[in-house]
This record gives structure tokens, C-alpha cells and sequence, in this order.
């Protein structure tokens, strides 16, 4: 038996069919319909997570072009190219097909260029993205695990830049080479077996290249995809943060949808960063690997300097004085294994911080509103001395840049290093968290009597005084919103049977902690709901008078 449809039964557009067909199995308008009209608060930190997507976006589409082109070998060849100096000279094919894209390919040297600034402003992008979370609070609950995500893409974007960094073959990236086999040779007992697993023999050995070039286009890269993608997701279930103001909750989102406000936005900033990457590109040389020549064991390059996001690491090396020990018949080389110990432990305490807070204040809730760094004085007070640390460690990473361009003992320079990596992480943080409670104390006084007009009045007995006028409310939820967290009670000193309470050694480390974090030297008690009406309507008095 025939069954017919009695309606209408006009037929579709082919668009329409082709869509209603995918629909049907994939359920894309339904996850669209969910997602589409998401909405995405409006401000300009948060186009530091873009900044970092994109430049990845632009490094996926660079890198794709210079893999047509580029030879990972460390079989040597004669170079007779383009660039008259080096021609005669022997070279690896990967250095050799280096200098082809520069100067042969058309477009290769731009190329390179981008490629190497988008992988300088992905990992910059990356750590300024994740301060902004750290000052801002953002990894709190239940964005832990994304906070951890985005700091395992900070640390595999180092050793992907270092990858990639030693590529060419170069005289500079190939004492960089030297670098990291030093550090592992350190390792007691399995540094000389880790050395020639990864190199394949002694070092420079003849397969590093190709072995460094599989990781650098295959595994990171997947490894980046995936993360990212799990990232966004994860931004996406969250929802997005934002920061205080009438009307914003942990509740509710305020700002424009995805579609088509901020899908156009984003849009316009991808051209944008990709045009700046291009212009930088082409207006300031990195890497001109040519001028270094090709890598020689016998050879170091005096301007032998990392990118900066492994500068710290090797400041870590030149400021240790050169200590070993020898201990059961081996020998320590503690100037490389101390650092090559405290680098894995600070990045490691950066990861686990949102589980350290958490732990402090036992919070449980959700949050959605970011923290004003200054009503967070010891938070932003150890992030700026964090900072300090790997700025000073930038500086002794290139000590001898420093000594030779500005006419200096490269000696005094490194003991100046090595006292200001102890005294000035101190002062930064004592500093940062004083300014901090001076802006908490004119927030206060803000509330409390109002906005400055300059307007001078002379009162009837003869005394001038300014004239202030109430906050807006809007700025006064600005200015009060935010939370305040108690140190934790200890309760009293002695049980009901009057016996002295042993509290465990967990137990006041933490109440140690967080009287350290939240007691009445770490923050300014704002004001009470009673005390702001009260000044109010005693402003608004003094300002009708």
C-alpha cells in the first residue's frame, strides 16, 4: 500500500534539503541554537586569549609552508646558493634548505619571520592571558582544571619554541643544543644514558634534527590542537567571566552575543593580529640565521642568546657559581642541577596555585565575577614578585650582552643578579601590597565621602572645606561588591574539661596562612551598608548647605 501526504507537499530548496539532511544526523542545529546566541562580556583583557589563538592560527598556516620546503637532514651538503658568503662552505641540508627558503623561495623569508614572531607572541600572549587570570582571580572554582590546561599549553609552548628554535641548524641554535645536553648530562646516574637516547649517539649526533622536526610538526602540534580545543570547550560550559557592575552576578553574563556581534569582532582581530605579526615581520629581522653560519662543535656564538620565554631558564644556569660535589662516586655538577631543579618546582607551584587558595580560604562556591587585584593585596603582591624573579633572570640570562654592551664587569653584573634575585622578589611584593592597601583605603574613602569636586565652600563660622558629591551607584557597587574573606578562628584555647587544645601542625600552618592572606595587614575592611547611607545623606546635607 501507497501512504501520501495529503498537504502541501512543495519541495524544498536544495540548501534547505542539503542542511534538514545533516541536521538529521549530526543535530547541528540543535548544539547551534544553544550556543549560537551565547552571550560574551565586553572588555579589552579579554582579547589576550585571542591574541594567543590567533597567533597560533597564523603559526598552523606558516608552518604548513615551510614544510614544503624544508629538509630535516643532518647529512651535509656544499652550499652554492644565493647567499655568496657561505657558498663553498659545508652545512647540514636542514641549514642548507634554511638559507634556500630565505633567499630563494618566493616569500620564504617573510614566512620564516612570521612564523617565528607568531611563536614569540603566542607564548607572550599566553603568559600575560594566564597573569590576568591569576590577578584577576578567573581560576577559581570551576575553572581549575581550565587553568590547568592553559598552563600545560604555557609549558609545551616553550619546549615546542626551543623545538622549533633548533631547527635551522645554525651556529646559535646549535649552542642552544649544547645548552640543554649540558643540563641533562647534570642528571646523576641517567644524565649520560638520557643525552643519547634523545640525541642518538654523542652529541651533535646526526639524527637530533629529524627527531626535534617529528615532535615539532606532529606530537606538539596535535597536542596544542586537542588542548585548546578541550579549553575553549571548557570556556564555553563555564561560562564566561566578567567584571563587577549593576546587574552582574555569578548568576548571569552580561555583554553581546556570539553571533554575529562578537564573530565579527573576533573576526576583524585575527586579520588584525595577523597583519601586525606581518608587519613586524617585515620590518624587524629575527634570527637572520645566515650571519651566525652553520653549526660547528667547535664553535660557540658570542651573541649566544634563547628566545625569551627560555631566558629565564638559562639565567637560572649563569647566575649558580660553578659548585660540584662529588657523592658516592659521582659527581654533582649542582651550578646546572640546582637550576634544572628549581625550574620544574616553580613552574609546577604555578600550575597547583588554584588548589593552594582553595585550600586557604574553603570556599566551595562557583565563581563568575573577577577580583579587582587591589582587594587582593597578597595575591598580586606575590604574582608582581613572580614577575620580578623571571625578569631578573631574563637580565642574567644575557649577562654578557649586558657586560659588552654597556662596557661592564660581566662579573659584578652577575653578583648584582644573584643579590637582586633574593632582595628585590621581597621588596616587590612588600611594595606591591602596600600600593594595593593605599588603593583599598581610597576606595573606602570614596564611598565614605563621596567624589571630589574642586568646588571650595567657606562655611558660615569661617572654615573652607572642599565640596564632594555621592558616588553614582554604579560606582559605588563597583567599589563594594566584592567579597572580603575572615581569617579562620582557631576557636578556644581550652576544652570544656578546661584542658589546653592541641591543634595539629596542618592546622596552624593554615591559620598561619590565611591570617597572612586575609588578617586586618592584608586588607581594609569596607564599609558597612549602614555606614555608606549614613555619609550619604550627610554629603548630600553638606552639599545643599
Amino acid at each position: 500500500m501507497t501512504i501520501t501526504n495529503t498537504e502541501d507537499q512543495r519541495e524544498s530548496p536544495p540548501g534547505e534539503r542539503l542542511a534538514d539532511w545533516v541536521d538529521s544526523r549530526l543535530g547541528l542545529y540543535t548544539i547551534a541554537k544553544a550556543n549560537m546566541r551565547k552571550i560574551f562580556p565586553d572588555h579589552w583583557s579579554f582579547m589576550l586569549g585571542e591574541v594567543c589563538l590567533w597567533s597560533f592560527v597564523v603559526l598552523l598556516l606558516t608552518g604548513i609552508y615551510l614544510t614544503a620546503f624544508f629538509h630535516p637532514s643532518m647529512n651535509e651538503v656544499i652550499y652554492n646558493g644565493s647567499y655568496k658568503p657561505l657558498n663553498g662552505i659545508a652545512m647540514s641540508e636542514a641549514y642548507s634548505s634554511t638559507l634556500h627558503i630565505s633567499f630563494d623561495v618566493r616569500g620564504g623569508l617573510l614566512i620564516r619571520q612570521m612564523h617565528h614572531w607568531a611563536a614569540l607572541v603566542f607564548l607572550a600572549g599566553m603568559l600575560v592571558h594566564m597573569m590576568r587570570h591569576f590577578f584577576t582571580g578567573s581560576f577559581r572554582k570551576p575553572r581549575e582544571v581550565n587553568w590547568i590546561f592553559g598552563w600545560i599549553l604555557l609549558v609545551l609552548g616553550m619546549f615546542e619554541g626551543f623545538v622549533g628554535y633548533s631547527l635551522p641548524d645554525d651556529l646559535l641554535s646549535g649552542t642552544g643544543l649544547r645548552f640543554l645536553e649540558g643540563a641533562i648530562l647534570s642528571v646523576p646516574i641517567v644524565g649520560t644514558y638520557l643525552s643519547m637516547f634523545l640525541f642518538g649517539g654523542e652529541f651533535p649526533s646526526t639524527e637530533i634534527v629529524s627527531r626535534f622536526y617529528s615532535v615539532h610538526i606532529l606530537l606538539f602540534p596535535a597536542l596544542f590542537v586537542a588542548l585548546i580545543v578541550v579549553h575553549l570547550i571548557l570556556l564555553v560550559y563555564h561560562k564566561h567571566t566578567q567584571w563587577p557592575g549593576p546587574g552582574k552576578t555569578n548568576r548571569n553574563v552580561v555583554g553581546m552575543p556570539f553571533l554575529p556581534v562578537y564573530v565579527a569582532k573576533a573576526t576583524g582581530f585575527f586579520f588584525l593580529v595577523s597583519s601586525v605579526l606581518a608587519i613586524l615581520s617585515a620590518i624587524a629581522s629575527i634570527n637572520p640565521v645566515w650571519t651566525y653560519g652553520p653549526y660547528r662543535p667547535d664553535q660557540v656564538s658570542t651573541d649566544a642568546q634563547p628566545d625569551w620565554y627560555m631566558g629565564f631558564a638559562e639565567g637560572l644556569i649563569r647566575i649558580m657559581p660553578g659548585w660540584e660535589i662529588n657523592v658516592a662516586g659521582h659527581t654533582l655538577v649542582l651550578g646546572v642541577l640546582i637550576p634544572l631543579i628549581v625550574f620544574p618546582i616553580v613552574m609546577l607551584a604555578i600550575g597547583l596555585y588554584p588548589f593552594f587558595e582553595g585550600w586557604l580560604t574553603g570556599d566551595k562556591r562557583e565563581h563568575h565575577l573577577l577580583d579587582r587585584p587591589r582587594n587582593r593585596p597578597v595575591r598580586t603582591g606575590f604574582g608582581v614578585a613572580w614577575l620580578s624573579v623571571y625578569f631578573i633572570l631574563l637580565a642574567g640570562g644575557g649577562n654578557d650582552l649586558f657586560a659588552t654592551s654597556f662596557h661592564l664587569s660581566i662579573n659584578a653584573f652577575t653578583w648584582v643578579t644573584r643579590v637582586a634575585l633574593f632582595v628585590v622578589p621581597v621588596a616587590a611584593f612588600l611594595i606591591t601590597k602596600r600600593i594595593c592597601l593605599g588603593l583599598q583605603l581610597r576606595d573606602k574613602e570614596k564611598v565614605l565621602h563621596g567624589k571630589e569636586t574642586g568646588i571650595i565652600r567657606r562655611l558660615p563660622h569661617g572654615e573652607y572645606v572642599e565640596v564632594h558629591k555621592p558616588l553614582d551607584p554604579a560606582e559605588l557597587h563597583i567599589l563594594t561588591a566584592h567579597e572580603q574573606y575572615q581569617p579562620l578562628d582557631p576557636g578556644p584555647q581550652m576544652d570544656a574539661n578546661g584542658v589546653p587544645r592541641k591543634l595539629s601542625h596542618r592546622e596552624r600552618v593554615k591559620a598561619r596562612l590565611v591570617r597572612g592572606y586575609f588578617g586586618p595587614s592584608s586588607q581594609v575592611i569596607k564599609p558597612t551598608r549602614e555606614e555608606v547611607q549614613h555619609n550619604k545623606h550627610e554629603i548630600t546635607h553638606s552639599t545643599e548647605r
